[in-house]
């Protein structure tokens, strides 16, 4: 596989997964994540919050897990592409990425915990704190939203000659 396919393969998963998982997702992955309106006020015992902030941890899971594949596209293209302005920024990216994913699952596992304020009397205040993590992860997001996408534009379009950009056969083991 030449380069340049390789590189357009990625463009062909980063873009959609982009739009889709990232602008599109959280609409749809916070109300699976977090414990539904209808089970909190049936909740009665300190036991039964636990339980059911606990059921939503494998859904935070794959939400990350689903959140990291344009992430995953940028790695790739930066070893397809090394450069190490781009490389460096790529690094970037991975750490606001753990921030972002840190920030969003305190958030919604503390959602789940407190229950829309049902379980208050339960837990410690701290986790009434979790209502603000939605800031901060807004003020991380913006910079790790931008610096994606000008990452993937870079690393999408083609900037040489494409004779340059194709494997020779000796390359690739051929």
């Amino acid at each position: 596989m030449t380069r340049l396919a390789a590189r357009a393969l990625l463009a062909v998963v980063f873009w959609p997964s982009l739009f889709f998982f990232w602008f599109l997702g959280p609409f749809a992955f916070f109300l699976l994540s977090t414990t539904s309106s209808e089970v909190c006020p049936r909740l009665e015992t300190r036991a039964e919050f636990l339980a059911a902030a606990n059921g939503t941890l494998p859904m935070l899971a794959l939400q990350n897990l689903i959140y990291a594949v344009p992430i995953l596209c940028l790695v790739l293209w930066s070893r397809l592409l090394p450069d190490q302005a781009r490389t460096s920024h790529v690094l970037t990216c991975i750490k606001l990425f753990a921030v972002a994913a840190i920030l969003g699952a305190l958030w919604e596992y503390g959602s789940s915990l407190l229950c829309n304020g049902y379980g208050r009397p339960f837990f410690s205040p701290a986790w009434q704190m979790t209502s603000y993590l939605p800031i901060a992860n807004m003020v991380v997001n913006i910079p790790l939203y931008v610096l994606v996408f000008s990452l993937g534009r870079t690393f999408s379009m083609r900037d040489d000659d494409p004779a340059a950009d194709a494997l020779h056969p000796d390359e690739n083991g051929s």
